[in-house]
């Protein structure tokens, strides 16, 4: 038997167990170019009037999800900076239709989770069940001067909020049986002892590594069912959260904390699309085997310190 012979009985085997295109032949690359990452997936996110939640929409209906955006678009007592507003949700809901992508929005509080699921159903009812779920809402409740509830409020947001998120999905993905990937947003105060001394600082920190608890529970508890959970966890991000005149002054009034803030890579924050595009990464086919993991978005803050 010739070598030639050898590789004509190889080629053959070859062509037998992939009778179909293979990833990264000029087919595949032709469907890709056609087809989004997330073509037919539905997407429901929190805090998406503006900032990182508006980008996630934008960035996910580019590669062709819809859309369940929910969003509070009102003032919580102890924050200090002005929060979203309803021409803000409003503004997102034309920009992912300007995509050519259905977007369902409301008005609702992660805190209340009787609302939230009341009107997770009217925009599965609207859209289709969801695939996606990204639990974005947060608060920052810092400044000079604090309000006593700062604490109760950023844990009620972004850890009670973010496990009412998840609660309200995941019965309805469990039932269709089709998997799914949920991303939460964590920050790096949730991998490193930053924040401050203040009760919001404070809160905040442990609330966001709180995240990362919830997140490890439940990429187990959910693996049977393909669900995947990871977690992001962004540096400071261009957003009104954080670039506002009250963190100005806060950041200010404390430079250790901010020296101690300070990126690895020279950049002062990340842009909104920077965590949209590692979100798209997870929750996309091409991390299907992904789950459990704590995805630093930081210009190299955390390997910094």
């Amino acid at each position: 038997m010739t070598f030639n012979d050898i590789n004509i009985r190889v080629l053959r085997h070859l062509l037998t167990q992939y009778p179909e295109p293979r990833p990264g032949t000029m087919q595949n690359r032709e469907e890709r170019k056609v087809m989004g990452k997330l073509e037919g997936k539905v997407a429901f996110i929190t805090g998406a009037a503006r900032g990182q939640g508006r980008s996630h929409a934008i960035r996910l209906a580019e590669e062709g999800a819809d859309i369940i955006a929910l969003d509070i678009c009102r003032q919580i007592g102890s924050v200090a900076y002005p929060m979203s507003t309803p021409e803000d949700l409003a503004e997102t809901a034309r920009e992912v239709e300007a995509l050519d992508r259905r977007i369902f929005t409301a008005q609702a509080d992660v805190r209340d989770e009787t609302q939230l699921k009341q009107v997770f159903e009217r925009g599965v009812a609207e859209i289709g069940p969801v695939d996606i779920v990204l639990a974005n809402a947060g608060i920052a409740p810092m400044g000079r001067t604090e309000l006593h509830s700062a604490w109760q409020d950023v844990i009620d947001v972004n850890l009670t909020g973010v496990f009412n998120t998840v609660e309200t999905a995941i019965p309805s993905m469990k039932e269709r049986g089709r998997g799914g990937a949920i991303v939460l947003t964590s920050s790096t105060a949730g991998i490193n002892g930053i924040g401050g001394p203040t009760r919001g600082g404070l809160g905040y920190t442990a609330a966001k590594h709180g995240v990362v608890g919830l997140m490890r529970s439940y990429a187990n508890t959910l693996a049977p069912f393909s669900i995947r959970v990871n977690t992001v966890h962004p540096t400071g991000v261009n957003t009104p959260m954080v670039v506002n005149d009250i963190m100005a002054e806060f950041l200010a009034e404390d430079p250790q904390l901010s020296n101690a803030m300070a990126n690895a890579l020279p950049v002062d924050m990340v842009e909104p699309v920077d965590i949209s595009n590692a979100i798209l990464w997870l929750v996309s086919d091409e991390a299907r085997y992904v789950t459990g993991v704590t995805l630093p978005v930081d210009a190299g803050f955390t390997n910094k310190k």
